[in-house]
């Protein structure tokens, strides 16, 4: 006799059937990051000149969190450095950005509108301050750079601040002593070139694209800065954030410097501002952490983004978001 199956009732199939719908959209939500909602919306990123690490940084992090946040649009935003940078974001004209821990400092010293607003995410990576001449030049110091054409960056810079200190280190009126030319790494390369200045300072990681393209079709040399790093830390309280470093021989594979080069090197800070939303944050800093190797392939300085240091911060304080984070992934 052929087995017949039980007849269900309509009840007890829709029970199973909101029983199933219940189960899959349990695990429809678990799978989602964090279990909560997808983020929407848009940010502005202010990143920095189009030739320098700021811009190709954050072109590299608007591709990846296109992958881990696709409903968040990235607008990039050029600026000229730091110093414009901070001013954007605490006035809301951005949302994220980065800038030097120097810069961040002396935002707040000067008591900088907005300076009580700013948050930081992460400690990136070093920027290594560059004094780039002709490779036939006769400056051997920044001393030497007495009544020469000097590159000292925008107005709105990172490079700015830092070339400003290090002549004042080497008892140079940034002013009178030099004449000062107020470009970025977007121009400079091609005014050295040309003769129409006689060095610049740069203030980026390494290498930086717009002097690794420079010294390929001109012959250029780095001078060294190590002997102001004493004068220079001593020079006020945004200066504690500049260390002591060393360019590697082959930074720049073209140059025509024969050894390491000793230097000045300060860190780089992701920065917002308090009022922007704790999930955004918690995700942006998750992304920087996990796209370190695949944003380093193609900019080396990014490949010094380390969990370890991240946290550290100073002068500016997680932002809730972040920290949310840090707590998460420790050990």
């Amino acid at each position: 006799m052929p087995l017949v199956p039980p007849r269900i009732s309509r009840r007890r199939a829709l029970q199973a059937l909101v029983a199933v719908l219940a189960v899959l959209c349990a695990l429809v939500w678990w799978l989602r990051p964090f279990g909560r909602p997808e983020l929407t919306g848009g940010i502005t990123f202010s990143t920095g000149v189009q030739s320098g690490v700021y811009h190709r940084y954050g072109l590299l992090l608007e591709q990846a969190l296109a992958t881990d946040v696709p409903g968040v649009r990235v607008r990039l935003k050029t600026s000229e450095g730091s110093q414009q940078n901070l001013q954007r974001v605490a006035a809301g004209e951005a949302d994220f950005t980065v800038a030097t821990a120097d810069a961040v400092a002396k935002y707040q010293v000067d008591r900088k509108p907005g300076a009580e607003r700013l948050r930081a995410l992460a400690r990136l990576y070093d920027d290594y301050v560059q004094l780039v001449v002709p490779a036939g030049s006769p400056v051997q110091s920044t001393r030497d750079l007495r009544g020469k054409r000097v590159a000292v960056g925008q107005d709105g810079s990172g490079v700015r601040l830092i070339s400003e200190r290090m002549l004042n280190a080497a008892g140079l009126d940034p002013v009178r002593d030099i004449t000062p030319v107020a470009i970025g790494i977007d121009t400079v390369p091609e005014e050295l070139e040309a003769g129409r200045i006689d060095a610049f300072f740069w203030s980026g990681g390494l290498p930086t694209n717009a002097v690794e393209k420079l010294s390929e079709r001109f012959e250029i040399r780095l001078v060294q800065l190590g002997d102001l790093v004493e004068a220079l830390q001593a020079s006020g309280s945004p200066a504690r954030y500049y260390r002591a470093a060393v360019m590697p021989q082959d930074a720049y594979d073209r140059a025509r410097n024969n050894s390491a080069v000793s230097t000045v090197a300060v860190p780089n800070l992701l920065v917002t501002r308090d009022d922007a939303g704790a999930e955004l944050t918690e995700q942006l800093t998750r992304t920087v952490i996990d796209s370190r190797d695949r944003i380093g392939r193609q900019v080396h300085a990014a490949q010094l983004v380390d969990l370890r240091t991240a946290i550290y911060t100073d002068p500016l304080q997680l932002h809730e978001g972040a920290a949310r984070y840090y707590r998460s992934v420790k050990p």
